[in-house]
């Protein structure tokens, strides 16, 4: 019986240095991404020079696209409240709440390319 305790507790004492390893192994990499990338660009001291885009850019949204934002997010929570995809439905939710709007999305932006 001592035995097992010693041992569950030896094996909690690892997991625990295990779990503190990664994220202490995460931070680390954080800090180093914030390092190599942000902190140049606080420091430079200059502002760097904007680049013109080939296209007009409109700060306003058309009706249409609006309308499309819309339905974008209503179309798959009806869906969801339809076919409850936490009842083992997820497959039919995705097949049709995801994927048609996506499909449309894409055509819509597809057109827009021709367009231009």
């Amino acid at each position: 019986m001592f035995e097992i305790k010693l041992q569950l507790k030896i094996i909690a004492r690892l997991l625990r240095e295990c779990l503190l390893t990664g994220i202490s192994e995460i931070l680390v990499l954080v800090l180093l991404i914030t390092s190599i990338l942000i902190l140049p660009r606080l420091f430079k001291g200059e502002k760097p020079a904007k680049k013109r885009s080939s296209f007009k850019k409109s700060n306003s949204l058309t009706a249409k696209i609006r309308f499309g934002i819309v339905l974008t997010l209503i179309y798959p929570i009806a869906a969801a409240l339809y076919l409850k995809p936490w009842n083992e439905n997820l497959i039919p939710y995705i097949s049709y709440g995801i994927i048609p709007v996506v499909i449309v999305w894409a055509v819509v932006w597809i057109i827009a390319g021709r367009k231009k």
